[in-house]
């Protein structure tokens, strides 16, 4: 089937954009990604505005939408600003489960941390080592090996948490049956 990852393809090796065994992407086209969750992540809480952005739903574990935003920008700020830029940052990552407050400063907060992880993937080498990672070898990852894997794993909770936004989303603005 065409473009499946089963598809058989010519081996890049050699290419000047992707040495053998390595997949390049521009930084524009990862960026327009983040940029594309954040922006849907950004529509979930001014839709739902302050009261059900704050709002958990009636589900053992739930969390706001406000909440799980919050947890994001600590992810990009962790992920882009610790172990790709190398900065030394201060995450609790308890706390931002709780988080909670007005949906226009989150919105604003949103625009920095998208603003700082432009600057931070500015340093990226894709092969280095990300800096404050703890490697488990009993749970060898791949983003304990280098700064794209990182990337990818950064874009991939961005994805995974939209999709738990909108399901939050619904769950408060779903009407009862009559």
């Amino acid at each position: 089937m065409p473009g499946s990852p089963t598809e058989s393809r010519p081996d890049p090796a050699g290419s000047a954009d992707a040495p053998s065994g390595q997949v390049a992407v521009a930084r524009a086209d990862y960026l327009w990604f983040v940029d594309r969750a954040l922006t849907e992540m950004q529509d979930i809480v001014l839709v739902l505005g302050d009261d059900l952005a704050n709002r958990r739903p009636a589900l053992e574990g739930a969390n706001s939408a406000f909440a799980i935003l919050t947890h994001c920008l600590g992810v990009m700020e962790y992920w882009g600003g610790a172990t790709v830029a190398g900065r030394t940052i201060e995450r609790d990552r308890a706390a931002e489960f709780t988080a909670s407050g007005d949906v226009d400063t989150l919105v604003q907060r949103t625009e920095a941390a998208r603003r700082r992880l432009r600057e931070d993937v500015g340093s990226l080498d894709p092969g280095a080592a990300p800096s404050h990672v703890r490697r488990d070898p009993h749970d060898p990852v791949p983003y304990t090996e280098s700064q794209g894997a990182v990337l990818l794993h950064l874009l991939e909770e961005l994805y995974q948490h939209l999709g738990q936004m909108e399901l939050t989303r619904d769950v408060l603005l779903a009407r009862p049956a009559d």
